[in-house]
C-alpha cells in the first residue's frame, strides 16, 4: 500500500471561506476550493511546504502560505 492509499494520517476539514482579498485567493478559487468544499490532507513534507491534499477527486499541492489562507473547521 502506497502512502497516498493510507487513510492513518489522513485529515478532513471543509472549507468555511479564506484569511485574505489578494491574487492568493482568486488563485484558490479557480483551483477548486471553494466554500463549502471538503478536503483532505493526505501528505506533508518534512519541512512543511508542500502539502498535498485531496480535494474534489483529485490531488493538489499547495504551499504553506497558501494553505494558511484557507479558513478551515474539522468535517
Amino acid at each position: 500500500m502506497s502512502c497516498s492509499e493510507c487513510t492513518k494520517c489522513v485529515k478532513t476539514y471543509q472549507i468555511t471561506g479564506f484569511k485574505c482579498k489578494n491574487p492568493i485567493r482568486k488563485k484558490l478559487l479557480t483551483m477548486g476550493l471553494i466554500p463549502n468544499t471538503t478536503l483532505e490532507v493526505v501528505r506533508v513534507a518534512p519541512l512543511g511546504d508542500p502539502i498535498e491534499i485531496r480535494v474534489r477527486g483529485y490531488m493538489l499541492s499547495l504551499r504553506k502560505e497558501e494553505f494558511e489562507q484557507l479558513n478551515l473547521k474539522s468535517a
